[in-house]
Order: structure tokens, then sequence, then C-alpha cells
């Protein structure tokens, strides 16, 4: 079994309150010798045992030309029999909800398929050209109906960006906007592109946000993709600013064209390294995938995405 796995298992046994001894929750060598132990001195069933290694994410917009021909239901449907158990929304608004349902159906939509959703992605610019406490308010309600812990800003417009001391601005605002979250006992994060890794003489925008944003108010969420098509380290990234990352975006590169998207496993980027290296410190995983293959089934494609990653990376 995978040593993760293993350790995870052992860290929800934890959480639920069971006692272990320190030789059960180590990775050592011996894994079957270690399972085996645990069989026998933790007084448990499979079922208290923590699902952290399996409890998947989606940000939904991988599926916006489903949701917009099939309609929320059906696609929250399959995706919850697709294997995940998180999903992450976008494009929120008061007037229009969560695709056509206010917050609380949606909420009670997700109750139904046993899925939760900790992060939504919010759009910020108006928020962060000027302030927009009414957009905001709207945001940190239907994130609460829900039972979000993150409200993500999901990008930033071109005339946002423009010059260091826009992004010297920016990370103002989502200092300001952070607060306010925080104090309603909500948490904001981040999501990058590969944009900020544009290079303003000697830093670039990613690097002025990390700098002047507050590391306890603002997380991020790293698309790991567009970090690695901005050519960075995103393992020396975590390393450098530890507990900073606490959300991920898990995508795959196309082999041959690195603009495309593929099923996680399939492409050219070493997902196996990544997770060895730093997945014990990231709250929640989400696979995202921005277009698929002429000819792939979008929901064979995030269904072999969950279980490659459910099988082989944790």
């Amino acid at each position: 079994m995978n040593k993760r796995r293993s350790f995870l298992r052992a860290a929800g046994l934890l959480s639920a309150g069971v006692f272990i001894t320190p030789s059960l929750i180590s990775c050592n060598s011996n894994t079957e010798a270690t399972e085996e132990t645990a069989s026998t001195e933790v007084k448990t069933d499979a079922t208290t045992a923590s699902n952290a290694d399996t409890e998947l994410g989606i940000q939904l917009y991988s599926l916006r030309e489903q949701i917009g021909k099939e309609g929320i239901e059906s696609v929250i449907a399959k995706v919850a029999d697709a294997g995940y158990k998180k999903v992450e929304t976008y494009g929120y608004s008061k007037a229009d909800g969560f695709w056509g349902l206010d917050a609380n159906q949606f909420n009670e939509l997700l109750k139904k398929h046993n899925l939760t959703s900790p992060s939504g992605h919010y759009g910020f610019d108006p928020i962060l050209a000027g302030g927009n406490d009414q957009m905001l308010t709207d945001y940190i309600e239907a994130a609460k109906t829900i039972g979000q812990t993150y409200i993500t800003v999901p990008y930033l417009g071109d005339n946002l960006r423009q010059s260091a001391d826009d992004y010297r601005k920016v990370a103002q605002a989502l200092n300001t906007a952070a607060k306010r979250v925080n104090d309603e006992g909500l948490k904001l994060a981040y999501h990058n592109h590969d944009f900020e890794f544009k290079q303003f003489g000697d830093t670039t925008g990613y690097e002025i946000l990390l700098k002047e944003t507050d590391p306890e108010l603002v997380k991020m969420e790293l698309d790991l993709y567009w970090a690695y098509r901005a050519e960075k380290d995103p393992v020396a990234m975590m390393q450098e600013h530890p507990n900073r990352f606490v959300m991920w975006h898990v995508k795959d590169m196309d082999k041959t064209d690195p603009k495309l998207n593929t099923e996680i496993g399939s492409g050219s980027i070493d997902y196996k390294t990544l997770f060895d290296n730093s997945a014990n410190n990231v709250e929640h995983i989400y696979v995202e995938q921005e277009n698929f293959a002429a000819g792939m089934d979008p929901y064979n494609s995030i269904k072999q995405s969950h279980d490659y990653i459910a099988n082989t990376l944790l």
C-alpha cells in the first residue's frame, strides 16, 4: 500500500479520537507489518478511518459546457458517480445564484449527492479595482450557506496587472478583503494562471503577491499546470513558503501541445514526484481540465483523472 495512504488513514484515526502509538503513524518501510499491527491494536473498523486519501474535488468549470447543456442537477449527480467528494464552484452572482439555484437550493443538491464545497471561485475584479462591499457581502453569505471555507480569487483582469505597482495595489486590496472575510469566519485564497510570473525588473507579479499579502489572511490555491507552463518549480515554491499553498488545481499538460490539458497521468507533468514531496501539506486537491481531446467523453475523463490520483498518487 502507498505509504502516504497508510499515513493518512492513521491520521484519520487520530482525528476521530482514537489513540495510536507513534510506531503506527510512522511511514517506515515495513508498511505491511504496520498495517497488520494497526488492525490488531487499534479497536476500530474501516468505516471510522479517514477518507482524506480519496476525497478529491473537481473545479466545476471543467464541466461548464455540460452544465449549460444538461443543467447543474445532472452534472452534480455525474460528478458524484465519478467518485468525487468535493466540488469547487465558480461564477456565482446574487442575481443568478449557482447556475440558477439559490445558495440554499444548491446546498441541498450537494447534500443529496453527499458532496461538500470547501471553496468557490468568485469574480473579484470590481472589488480589487476599488472596493465593492455589497458584492463581497453577497459572496460571504453564499459561501457560508453552502459551507465553504475559502472564497477564492480566480483571475485578474488585464487592467489590474500591467505593472509591479498594479500588483502592489492588488496585494493591498487582497489584504483588505481578506480581513473582512476572516472576520466573518472564512478565508481568502488566490488562484494563479501563468501571467503572474511575468518579470517586472527583478521580481514577478506572483512574488509581489506572496510578499505583500498577509500570509495568515491570504492563502494560495496553486494551479500546478499554469506554474509548470511558466517554467516554475511548484515544489520549491511550496518549500519556500510553507503553509501558504492550501489548495491545488491538478491538471496535466498534453505531451505534444502544452497549451492543451489531458487526463492526470497521461501528460508530461511529473505528478508522482510532486505528490511524494508536497501532498501532505495541502488541504484540498481539485482536478480541473479546461479542455478535452476530441472524442473524449468529459465524464470518462474526470473519472480517469480521479482514479489515477486516488490509486497512484495518494
